[in-house]
């Protein structure tokens, strides 16, 4: 490891300036999903474990460095006691000798980081002053680490730096999935759109043995290999983007595992009426919203084969039945592997995850990631600011 955990400080006595996202969805005053929360537990607990004390920075929503009341981060204080076990103290306008007044085990929740214009701008002198808030700084916050903001990256400057349990357990997980991975490496790569994943291609083709494509894009590459796909969603625009990829697959050696049959309907719509074809045959009027059963008894045997899998995207219009069934078949089928540890399995990005835990196949992945630019970014190979401030530190 190129960057410290906690591990590699002694934290009693000390003040632990901790970065954390509980950038948590709400509704009527309450939190409606704590996962984030239950996500930062273990770095709190150890620091009060080890004799410190945690000052809790945080955003929360887009207040664009103004002052917006109902983006407090004072309303979470009772979700966060709760879950930490022990009362949270709030402080609007923190300083060194208020935060000195409080207990040597306290938990201290900050306001909203991006109240101010300074935070998003990575201002020296936002950084100089959250750094006098505490003696060691510990960033729990991968979701936020492809961010160059103050409390991200800058503080970092001027404080003896750590990777917290969250930001630790992610970065080791892809460590282990791309950088120093078990061959043969998979890839699924699903979404709306090929523009968005062109970055993730060009990363992923020189580093794994098979990349299985599907959603939306997957039409695209249909189309770019001379297939009708009606009025399917595709980017036609970017059909010579798509041969291009594919040929730096083929002169990479890595395998683009497209679909050989799919189902199509006339409308999104759930349960609309639907027929399955050949990918080579797509009639004018339909539209491509699922892979077809012959592909999924294809993807299956090469989860089979696989050591490692990285997953980005879901492989059809998984958000209504029955254009979940590719999703579903294939996530279950790699949580069933990973459980009998024959597979790990790395998974991440907000419709991903969304697709995992509605498949009921998240529990057994090896690991899911709770960011989504973050991890994005990351496998597309850039170096994310809160990352690298870390190992400057070390």
């Amino acid at each position: 490891m190129t960057w410290k955990t906690l591990d590699a400080f002694d934290l009693s006595g000390k003040r632990v300036l901790t970065r954390v996202d509980i950038n948590v969805p709400m509704k009527d005053g309450i939190v409606t999903d704590t996962t984030r929360i239950e996500r930062i537990v273990p770095t709190v607990k150890h620091i009060i474990a080890s004799g410190g004390s945690v000052v809790l920075l945080a955003h929360f929503g887009r207040p664009k460095g103004q002052v917006v009341p109902e983006l407090s981060l004072s309303q979470l204080v009772p979700a966060l006691s709760e879950h930490f076990g022990q009362d949270v103290v709030f402080v609007e306008r923190p300083s060194r000798d208020f935060i000195d007044a409080q207990a040597k085990d306290a938990i201290i929740l900050v306001e909203n980081t991006r109240f101010s214009a300074m935070e998003t701008e990575n201002d020296p002198k936002m950084a100089g002053f959250l750094a006098t808030l505490g003696d060691i700084y510990c960033n729990d916050a991968f979701s936020a680490a492809h961010r160059a903001h103050a409390s991200t990256a800058g503080v970092a400057e001027h404080l003896p730096s750590c990777a917290g349990r969250l930001m630790q357990a992610e970065l080791e997980a892809l460590e282990n999935a791309l950088s120093k991975p078990e061959h043969p490496v998979v890839a699924v790569v699903g979404g709306a759109k090929v523009s968005t994943k062109i970055d993730l291609l060009g990363n992923l083709i020189p580093k794994v043995d098979q990349i299985i494509i599907g959603g939306g894009m997957a039409n695209t590459f249909l189309a770019a290999q001379g297939h009708p796909v009606g009025k399917s969603l595709c980017e036609h625009d970017l059909l010579d983007t798509a041969r291009d990829i594919m040929a730096a697959a083929t002169a990479g050696n890595c395998e683009l595992i497209l679909p050989t049959d799919v189902v199509s309907a006339t409308e999104f719509a759930a349960n609309a009426p639907h027929t399955t074809h050949a990918a080579s045959a797509c009639p004018d009027d339909v539209m491509i919203l699922d892979a077809g059963p012959d592909s999924i008894a294809r993807i299956k045997s090469v989860l089979d084969a696989a050591k490692t899998l990285v997953w980005n995207g879901p492989l059809g219009a998984f958000e209504i039945e029955p254009f979940n069934t590719a999703t579903d078949a294939a996530a279950l089928h790699a949580a069933q592997l990973s459980k009998a540890g024959k597979l790990r399995s790395v998974a991440g990005g907000g419709d991903t995850v969304a697709a995992l835990n509605t498949s009921g196949a998240a529990d057994d992945f090896t690991y899911i990631s709770t960011a989504g630019g973050a991890f994005l970014e990351w496998l597309e190979g850039k170096t994310l600011p809160g990352v690298a401030a870390l190992e400057a530190s070390a």
